[in-house]
C-alpha cells in the first residue's frame, strides 16, 4: 500500500488515504512475497553459534559474572557510604533471625524423616533395669548429614537449571501475582515478630493457617506480655519511623541519610548493657553467639536416593521465593532480572557452602527490605552484610550479646511498612482489571492461609488458569463505522454505524480448540440468524466462498441471493494464531450452503 498524508492548512487535521488493490493470501504467496535466500548451509550456522572468539569468550564470561560489569564503573562517591551502612545494617540484623523459615521447615522435615528419635535409642549402661535413652549427639550428627547432602542436591538441582536456561519460568510471575504474594509474606513476618515485639513466648507454627494461629498464640499470652520489652520496642519503633520519616522528607537537603538502624542496635545494645535488661528485667536478646568455623567435609553422598524428590521441592521453592522479590525491587527501581542468572548464583551457592555444613538459602523478605530500605545501592552491601556476619562468628560475637531482641523486631517492622502500602493494589486494579484483582487477592489469601509454599504455588495455578479462561471467553462485538473516520467500533455505541448489506464479526483471541464451538455459537447468534432467515427464503445460494488475507486479517464470506445482508467480514485483527480444529469450524460458519472454499 502506498499511504498519503497530506494537510490542507495549519488549522486542519492531518488526513491519512490508503488505496490499494484487495489481495488474496494465494497472490501474495505466489507474486508479491519471496523468501529470501539463505547464504550460508545449516552446518555453517551450527560452526558460526559454536564458534569462539575472544569477543564470544569475554561477552560469555560478563553474562555469568556481572560483577565484572559494574565494579569497575563503581561510583564511589555516590553509592559507597549508602552501601556501607546497608551492610552493616543488614549483618547485625541477620545474626538472630536464621534462614528463611519456609526452606528451613522444609529441610527440617526431611532431617526428621530420615532421622527420626527412634533410631538413636541406646542403652543406658548406668541404669539398673537396662532403660533406653536418646542418644542426641548421634541423632543431631545425622540430621546435619541429611540437611547438607540435601543443600548439595539443591544446588546441583538449580544449577543445571540456570545452565539450561529453565529461568522462563519466571515470566509466569505476574506483577499482581507477585505483589499479592510479598503482602501476604510481609504479614507472615509481621506476625513472627510480635512475641519478639512484646516479649512473649509462644511455640513455631508452620503449615496451613501457621499465621492465624501465631497470632492467635501471642494473643492468648498476652497477658505474660514483658512490659519493659514492649517499652523499649515501641521506642525503637517510633524512633526508627521517625528517622526514616525525615529522610524521605529531606533527602534532597540531608548529605547522607541517617542511618536509624544502626542507631537503634548501638543504642539498643548499650541501655542493655547498662542496665543488664536482659538479668534485671527478663528482656530477651540474643544472647550467646557460637563461634569458629567448622572444617569443610564432604558429604554423604549415599543419602542421596532417597532426598532427590525433596531436593527438587526445595530448589523450587527456593528459586521462587527469590525471584519474586527480586521482580519486586526490580519493578520499583527500574532494572531487570534474569531468572537463568538467579538460578546459576543461587546453585552455586548452595553446591559450594554445602562442604561447609550449611542449610539451603534463597532471600529474605525483612533482611532484604532492611538492606533497600537503608539505601543498599549493589552488591557491595551484601557483601558487607556477609563479612560483618563472619567477623561476630569468628571473634567479636560478645559485642552483640545484649543486643535486645524487640528492637530487632521493631527495625523489620518499620521496614515492612513499605510492602504493606501494596494493598493500595486493590483500588487500583479495581478500575483497570478485574482478572488482575482477582490474581492478587487469589495470591494474597492463599499465601497467608496455606503458607508461602503452597499459596504461591496456587497462584502461579489460578494465574494459568485466568490465561485459558481469557482466551475461552474472549469478547466479540459486531463492528460499526464512525461515519468520516474510517473507525470502526462496537455497534453498542450510539455513533457506530453498520455498512449496509454488511456485517462485521469481531473477535479477540486466537481461535484454537478451546474456543472455536465459542466462536461458531457466538457468530451463529450476533451474524448469522438475520442471514439465515433471507437465506431460507431464496434458492439461489449455491457457495460461499472465504477469503483469508494475513495482512489484512479479514475474512469476508459473500454469495448470491443474499438479500439485504451480502457480506460478511470476520475480523481477525486480534487473532494471532489458529489450530486444525478452529480452522473446521470456520468451515461450519455457514452449514446451510452447498459448498465452502477456503484461500489459505
Amino acid at each position: 500500500p502506498v499511504p498519503a498524508m497530506e494537510e490542507e492548512d495549519s488549522e486542519s487535521q492531518l488526513m491519512y488515504r490508503i488505496e490499494r488493490p484487495v489481495y488474496d493470501e494465494a497472490f501474495l504467496r505466489s507474486q508479491l512475497l519471496h523468501h529470501r535466500l539463505k547464504s550460508t548451509t545449516l552446518w555453517k550456522r551450527l560452526l558460526k553459534h559454536f564458534q569462539c572468539s575472544s569477543e564470544k569468550a569475554k561477552a560469555t564470561v560478563l553474562n555469568f559474572l556481572p560483577i565484572l560489569k559494574w565494579l569497575p564503573s563503581y561510583p564511589v562517591k555516590q553509592y559507597l557510604f549508602s552501601d556501607v551502612v546497608s551492610g552493616l545494617s543488614t549483618g547485625v540484623v541477620q545474626l538472630p533471625q536464621g534462614t528463611f523459615a519456609v526452606i528451613s521447615l522444609m529441610i527440617g522435615g526431611v532431617a526428621m524423616r530420615e532421622a527420626p528419635d527412634s533410631m538413636f535409642y541406646i542403652l543406658d549402661a548406668n541404669g539398673t533395669n537396662s532403660s533406653l535413652i536418646l542418644d542426641k549427639t548421634a541423632r543431631d550428627t545425622r540430621r546435619v548429614q541429611v540437611a547438607v547432602v540435601l543443600t548439595t542436591l539443591v544446588g546441583l538441582i538449580q544449577l543445571a537449571f540456570g545452565l539450561l536456561r529453565f529461568g522462563f519460568v519466571a515470566i509466569y510471575l505476574t506483577e499482581p501475582l507477585i505483589r499479592g504474594f510479598t503482602t501476604a509474606a510481609s504479614i507472615h513476618v509481621c506476625v513472627s515478630q510480635l512475641k519478639y515485639l512484646l516479649g512473649v513466648r509462644t511455640r513455631r507454627f508452620s503449615g496451613p493457617l501457621s499465621a492465624i494461629y501465631s497470632f492467635t498464640a501471642v494473643v492468648g499470652d498476652i497477658t505474660s506480655t514483658n512490659v519493659a520489652t514492649v517499652i523499649l520496642g515501641l521506642v525503637c519503633l517510633i524512633v526508627l519511623y521517625v528517622i526514616k520519616d525525615l529522610n524521605e522528607r529531606f533527602k534532597k537537603k540531608l548529605p547522607i541519610p541517617i542511618p536509624g538502624e544502626m542507631v537503634i542496635v548501638i543504642v539498643s545494645t548499650g541501655i542493655s548493657y547498662g542496665l543488664s535488661l536482659s538479668s534485671d528485667y527478663n528482656v530477651d536478646v540474643i544472647g550467646n553467639i557460637p563461634t569458629g568455623l567448622l572444617p569443610p567435609t564432604i558429604p554423604e553422598f549415599s543419602l542421596m536416593p532417597h532426598l532427590l524428590a525433596d531436593s527438587f521441592a526445595v530448589a523450587i521453592v527456593g528459586f521462587s521465593m527469590g525471584i519474586s522479590l527480586s521482580k519486586i525491587f526490580a519493578l520499583k527501581h527500574g532494572y531487570s532480572v534474569d531468572g537463568n542468572q538467579e538460578l546459576i548464583a543461587l546453585g552455586l551457592c548452595n553446591f559450594i557452602s554445602s562442604f561447609f555444613q550449611t542449610f539451603a538459602i534463597t532471600c529474605s523478605m525483612s533482611r532484604s527490605l532492611v538492606q533497600e530500605s537503608t539505601g543498599g545501592k549493589t552488591q557491595i552491601a551484601g557483601l558487607l552484610s556477609s563479612i560483618v556476619v563472619l567477623l561476630v562468628i569468628v571473634a567479636i560475637g560478645f559485642v552483640f550479646q545484649p543486643l535486645p531482641q524487640t528492637a530487632l523486631a521493631a527495625i523489620i517492622i518499620v521496614n515492612l511498612v513499605g510492602m504493606f502500602k501494596q494493598f493500595k493494589d486493590i483500588s487500583v486494579l479495581w478500575r483497570i482489571s478485574k482478572i488482575e484483582l482477582a490474581i492478587w487477592l487469589v495470591a494474597f489469601v492463599a499465601s497467608v492461609l496455606l503458607g508461602l509454599d503452597y499459596g504461591l504455588l496456587v497462584a502461579i495455578t489460578f494465574a494459568l488458569m485466568t490465561v485459558i479462561y481469557r482466551t475461552q471467553s474472549p469478547e466479540s462485538a459486531i463492528l460499526g463505522h464512525i461515519p468520516g473516520t474510517g473507525l470502526h467500533f462496537d455497534v453498542e455505541y450510539e455513533e457506530a454505524v453498520e455498512y449496509e448489506g454488511i456485517k462485521i464479526f469481531h473477535f479477540s483471541s486466537p481461535i484454537y480448540f478451546a474456543n472455536s464451538d465459542l466462536y461458531v455459537t457466538t457468530l451463529k447468534e450476533k451474524v448469522i440468524p438475520p442471514l439465515v432467515s433471507l437465506l431460507t427464503k431464496s434458492s439461489l445460494v449455491t457457495a460461499v466462498k472465504i477469503n483469508v488475507t494475513k495482512q489484512t486479517r479479514t475474512i469476508t464470506i459473500w454469495g448470491e441471493g443474499f438479500g439485504p445482508v451480502h457480506s460478511i467480514i470476520l475480523d481477525w485483527t486480534l487473532v494471532c494464531f489458529i489450530d486444525s480444529v478452529g480452522a473446521k469450524a470456520i468451515k461450519q460458519v455457514q452449514p446451510h450452503t452447498q459448498e465452502c472454499i477456503c484461500d489459505r
